[in-house]
C-alpha cells in the first residue's frame, strides 16, 4: 500500500459527500496531495485538499477543512484530524495501522515499492557518452552513477528503459587523436618525436594504444600517407580506448545496453535526411546572427549563415545548421541522432550531461520539438562538478591521463560502491566534494559507512536469534504473519512511518528524475535504526532480542527484517550492493 495515494482516495472519497464539493471535485482531483508534515507533532499525514478547492466552491478554507476533518474522524484508522495553517488538514493514524504497513512490506518483501506509474512506456536514458578521446576520469563518474541510478529507477516503477552511450566519434577531436596516436606510434617503434605539438592528446594512455597497434601491425604504416595512415590510427585509438572505457563502466557496475556511433549516423546519411527534414519543414533559412552578448569577440564577423529556427521552439536565438566550408554543424549531428532515437521508438529521452553543456540544453530541446512536431520530449539533467580532494587537500592529477584523475584510479582507491554513493549526496545540478579519506572512515560522518551499517546491523541481530527462533522462520513470509501487537514504543513506530514512506519516495523520485532523494531516503532510515539500536543499549525493555519476552522479540525481529529489507531495495535501485557484515 502506497499510504500517501490511499489517503488521497480516503479524502476524495469524504469531500464527495459534502453537497457544495461534488461538482468541483474531478477537476481538482490531481491537485489534491496528501503528504509528511513538516513536523511530527503535526500528525502523520497533511492534506492540501481544502484549500484547493475553497475558491472552486465558494467557501473559506478553513470552513471547507472542518469538513473535511469531521469526516476523516469518523474513519477508524484517524484517530485525529484536525485544521491547521490557512486550511490544512493533519491526520494521525492509529498505531495498529502502522503495524499493518510493516506486514506490507514484510509480504512484498524486494518487490515493496515497486510501481507501475511507467505503464511499460518506453524511455531512453542516454548517459556518460565521453568522448573517446581518453580514459573516463572521475567526473564522467558523477554523469554514469546518475544515469545508470536514474535508468534503475525508472525499471522499478515501470518504466521499459534503454540505456545508451551516444560515440563522439566524427569531428576534428578524433582527428587530432589520430594524430597523437601516429606520433605515439613512431615513437614506439624508436622514432624520437619530442614534445606533441600542441592540442595534442599528452597522456601517457596512447602510448599503450601504440604499442598495441605496434604489436598487431608492426611498422606496416611508418612510411604511408596522412591519407593511409589517419584512419587506422583514428579507429585503432577509439576502439582501443572505447575497450577501456567500457571496462572502466563494467567496474562501476554501469551497463550499457546499446552503443551508438556518430560516424555511421554521419555515413548513413541520417544527419542529410534529418537537415531535410528540417528544410522541407522551413525551419532552415539563410541569414545573420546578432553579434553575442556582452564582448564581442574580435574574430566576430556578421556573415550569411545557415540557420535553425530555433527561436520558433523555446530557444534564446536561432542556431548555425551549416559551417563555412559546407559540413554539418556538431548540433546538427547532435539534433540527427536524437531524431535517429525518436524514430527508434523513444518519445521520451532522457540525457544526462555534464556541467559544461548547459548552454546546450534550450537549442537541443528545440531540435527536438522540430523534428518530431512535438510528439517527442527530451529531459537533460546537467551534472556539476565533483571537486576531487583527499584530507581537504586536491588529489593530484594521474600520470597516466596527463590532466586529470581516472575513474579507474577512484575506484581502485575506495571501491565501486563508495564511488556510486558518494555521487548521489548532492542533487546532480550542485557542485560535489568527493573527499578519498573521508568516505573509507567507519564513523557516523560516512554516509555510506552509515547505511552499510545499518544493513550489516540488521543481519547481525537476525543471525543472534538463530537458536532462540528457528532459522527458517527469519525470513519475511515468516516474520509477515507474526503477533505485531508488542511494537507500541515511539522509536519502533516511527520506524515503520519510515518504511511506509518508500514506495511513495520511489515514485516522486522517479517522477522527478532525482536518484539522490533514494540516497537521502536511506541515511535517513539508518539514523532512524541506529537510534533505536543505541536506545536498546540503555533499556534492555527495548533489545531487539529478549529470551524472556518471546513475542515482543518476534514482533522486533520483523521490524529488524524489513529495516534490512527496505535498505537493500534501495541500495539495489542506486546500483550499491548491500553487506550483511562488516569487516574492519
Amino acid at each position: 500500500m502506497d499510504v500517501f495515494r490511499e489517503f488521497e482516495a480516503v479524502v476524495r472519497e469524504v469531500l464527495a459527500t459534502v453537497p457544495e464539493v461534488t461538482a468541483a471535485l474531478d477537476p481538482a482531483r490531481e491537485r489534491i496531495v496528501v503528504e509528511v508534515p513538516r513536523s511530527g507533532a503535526h500528525g502523520d499525514l497533511s492534506a492540501n485538499a481544502a484549500m484547493t478547492l475553497a475558491r472552486r466552491v465558494g467557501m473559506p478554507p478553513r470552513d471547507l477543512a472542518a469538513r473535511l476533518a469531521a469526516g476523516l474522524e469518523d474513519r477508524p484508522e484517524i484517530t485525529r484530524a484536525e485544521v491547521a495553517g490557512p486550511g490544512f488538514v493533519n491526520i494521525t493514524l492509529a498505531d495498529a495501522f502502522w503495524r499493518e504497513r510493516l506486514r506490507d512490506v514484510l509480504q512484498a518483501g524486494a518487490a515493496w515499492g515497486d510501481s507501475k506509474i511507467g505503464n511499460g512506456r518506453r524511455v531512453n536514458v542516454e548517459y556518460v557518452s565521453a568522448n573517446p578521446t581518453g580514459p573516463l576520469h572521475a567526473a564522467h563518474a558523477r554523469g554514469a552513477v546518475v544515469g545508470d541510478a536514474l535508468a534503475r529507477l525508472l525499471d522499478k516503477v515501470g518504466y521499459d528503459v534503454c540505456r545508451e552511450y551516444y560515440i563522439n566519434d566524427a569531428g576534428s577531436q578524433v582527428d587530432v587523436l589520430a594524430r597523437s596516436t601516429w606520433a605515439r606510434y613512431r615513437e614506439a617503434l624508436g622514432e624520437e618525436i619530442g614534445t606533441l605539438p600542441e592540442g595534442h592528446y599528452p597522456g601517457d594512455y596512447l602510448v599503450d594504444v601504440a604499442e598495441r597497434l605496434v604489436a598487431r601491425d608492426g611498422d606496416r604504416w611508418l612510411d604511408s600517407t596522412e591519407e593511409e595512415w589517419l584512419p587506422v590510427m583514428r579507429g585503432h585509438a577509439v576502439e582501443t580506448l572505447l575497450d577501456g572505457i567500457r571496462d572502466d563502466l563494467e567496474r562501476l557496475g554501469v551497463h550499457i545496453q546499446v552503443w551508438s556511433s556518430e560516424r555511421a549516423l554521419v555515413e548513413s546519411g541520417r544527419v542529410d535526411e534529418a537537415m531535410s527534414a528540417l528544410d522541407s519543414g522551413g525551419l532552415l533559412y539563410t541569414g545573420v546572427l546578432e553579434p553575442p552578448k556582452g564582448r564581442v569577440p574580435e574574430d566576430w564577423e556578421p556573415r550569411p549563415q545557415r540557420l535553425f529556427r530555433a527561436t520558433e521552439y523555446g530557444d534564446d536565438i536561432d542556431r548555425p545548421i551549416r559551417k563555412s566550408d559546407g559540413t554539418w554543424t556538431y548540433f546538427a549531428s547532435d539534433a540527427a541522432y536524437h531524431f535517429d532515437k525518436y524514430r527508434r521508438g523513444f518519445g521520451e529521452m532522457i540525457d544526462v550531461w555534464g556541467a559544461d553543456h548547459g548552454g546546450y540544453v534550450k537549442r537541443m530541446q528545440a531540435a527536438v520539438r522540430a523534428l518530431t512536431s512535438g510528439q517527442g520530449s527530451l529531459d537533460v539533467r546537467i551534472c556539476q562538478l565533483v571537486n576531487l580532494t583527499r584530507d581537504g587537500k586536491p588529489v593530484r592529477m594521474s600520470k597516466r591521463a596527463g590532466t586529470f584523475v581516472t575513474l579507474s584510479d577512484v575506484i581502485d582507491a575506495v571501491g565501486r560502491d563508495v564511488v556510486r554513493f558518494i555521487m548521489l549526496t548532492r542533487r546532480n545540478d550542485q557542485p560535489l566534494d568527493f573527499d578519498l579519506a573521508r568516505v573509507t572512515e567507519q564513523s557516523r560522518d560516512n554516509p555510506v559507512f552509515y547505511v552499510q551499517y545499518a544493513h550489516a546491523r540488521c543481519h547481525s541481530v537476525l543471525r543472534h536469534a538463530v537458536g532462540l527462533v528457528d532459522a527458517a522462520a527469519l525470513d519475511c513470509d515468516s516474520l509477515g504473519s507474526t503477533d505485531l501487537d508488542p511494537l507500541t514504543d515511539d522509536g519502533e513506530l516511527g520506524l515503520i512511518r519510515q518504511l511506509a514512506r518508500w514506495p511513495r519516495t520511489v515514485e516522486v523520485a522517479a517522477e522527478t528524475r532525482e536518484p539522490h532523494r533514494i540516497a537521502f531516503f536511506l541515511t535517513d532510515l539508518a539514523a532512524g535504526f541506529h537510534a533505536l539500536w543505541n536506545r536498546g543499549r540503555d533499556d534492555s525493555r527495548l533489545r531487539f532480542i529478549d529470551p524472556a519476552r518471546p513475542e515482543a522479540t518476534r514482533a522486533r525481529l520483523a521490524l529488524v527484517r524489513g529495516v534490512a529489507t527496505v535498505i537493500a531495495s534501495g541500495l539495489s535501485v542506486i546500483g550499491v550492493r548491500p553487506v550483511e557484515e562488516l569487516r574492519s
